[in-house]
């Protein structure tokens, strides 16, 4: 049965929502120079992400925002890259999710952090019609910055959106 806009759900924490991809880099996803290319590390951020929007909401979703992405550390073929994602938070009908990148030498047997975004995912019905998410459940101290960081970050979003919404109407 299909979700209602105003049907109550079930909140869930961060850990229910978890998820982890890997794979190695190869040849098909590197620059001339032998690293992943940035927007194929942006691909599965985007991928990575969604899985754990889609573990939260329990429906379709679909990508709203995507924060500052740094790389701040190649990775070549033949290494290992893993992203790991969870939901930070959620509102109405989005919900935020933190997406972190690791490169994963597996000769030398070393991982290092080497990008994070945070994306913004909007839960969906079959006709594209925002619905309601669960709330998230926080219960550790770490969980919690996390949560209250959030509302932060999401402000700064609207206030974004709200003010490109306004140059549009201007160029008009």
């Amino acid at each position: 049965m299909a979700r209602t806009k105003t049907q109550h759900v079930a909140g869930r924490t961060p850990a229910e929502t978890r998820a982890e991809m890997v794979q190695v880099v190869l040849p098909n996803d590197a620059n001339p120079l032998g690293n992943i290319l940035g927007g194929t590390v942006m691909h599965l951020i985007d991928i990575a992400g969604a899985i754990a929007a889609h573990r939260h909401a329990r429906s379709y979703v679909v990508t709203a925002s995507v924060d500052n992405v740094d790389f701040t550390r190649p990775i070549r073929v033949g290494q290992v890259i893993m992203l790991r994602s969870e939901v930070t938070r959620a509102f109405h009908t989005s919900m935020e999710v933190e997406v972190k990148v690791y490169l994963e030498d597996y000769v030398r047997g070393e991982r290092c952090l080497t990008s994070s975004a945070f994306v913004t995912y909007v839960a969906v019905d079959s006709d594209l019609t925002p619905i309601p998410v669960p709330p998230v459940i926080v219960r550790t101290a770490e969980e919690k910055r996390r949560y209250r960081e959030a509302l932060g970050r999401r402000k700064r979003r609207l206030a974004f959106a709200a003010q490109s919404r306004l140059r549009c109407e201007e160029e008009k």
